[in-house]
């Protein structure tokens, strides 16, 4: 059977049940499917399949959802005010059947620490997320180096275990306790023993790139947590 335009296959209780990017994402797909022209038409089309209530205000929220991420833009050169298309990125979540690069782009939606704001951001949302994921982890790398004026062939694991040595390390903190020192040795070297190493030597697939976005902001964590470094005693 064809879907109908603003026909979800949706009881009005459900509608208003369903959290509002799986909503949208339905309205989504049912309005390219079924080659709405209006978002004004299609909320007529969906009061005329499940009726007047609250879950209208829900469907209407659903639209703005998407709006707002640009997934519907206004129609060109059409007059009516709620004419829209659907964009390359909505396009894009319904060929890919999910909103996963739309929320995983949302979760580094706010600004990254400068050093990797220019350099990794873009990789990220042309879809390259084991380049964007590596690039991160591999500025962590250069910035620890740099802070602890070690040499170049010194890398990865070695690299942050040197830096961050309890015992007199040039990136270990003396006024910190023993035990957090080497926490903090633990937590460098453990992160790029994990994210950066692995792909430095064999190709790693980020299928989900919600994963990726997830390394990206604890490489953006581990900058922050530099620069108080090099504001330290130590430093």
């Amino acid at each position: 059977m064809m879907t109908s335009e603003g026909d979800l296959g949706l009881k009005a209780e459900t509608i208003i049940e369903l959290p509002i990017e799986t909503l949208a994402f339905a309205v989504l797909e049912n309005y390219a499917t079924t080659n709405g022209w209006s978002r004004h038409n299609w909320l007529i089309r969906a009061k005329d399949v499940v009726g007047r209530g609250p879950h209208l205000n829900a469907l209407a929220e659903a639209w703005a959802w998407l709006e707002a991420r640009c997934l519907v833009a206004p129609t060109p050169d059409e007059t009516s005010t709620a004419a829209r298309i659907v964009t390359r990125a909505g396009r894009r979540a319904i060929q890919k059947g999910s909103l996963d690069e739309v929320l995983a782009a949302e979760r580094i939606g706010l600004a990254l620490h400068p050093l990797l704001e220019g350099k990794i951001r873009p990789v990220f949302l042309l879809g390259d997320y084991e380049t964007a994921a590596f690039k991160a982890m591999k500025e962590v790398e250069v910035r620890v180096r740099e802070l602890a004026a070690l040499p170049n062939d010194l890398i990865g694991v070695s690299l942050i275990r040197q830096a961050f040595n309890p015992n007199g390390g040039p990136l270990s903190d003396p006024s910190h306790e023993g035990g957090e020192r080497q926490a903090r040795s633990d937590l460098f070297a453990g992160t790029i023993g994990s994210f950066k190493n692995p792909t430095s030597h064999r190709t790693v697939s980020y299928a989900d790139p919600t994963e990726a976005s997830e390394v990206i902001l604890l490489a953006d964590l581990l900058m922050r947590i530099l620069d108080t470094v090099k504001k330290s005693p130590a430093g």
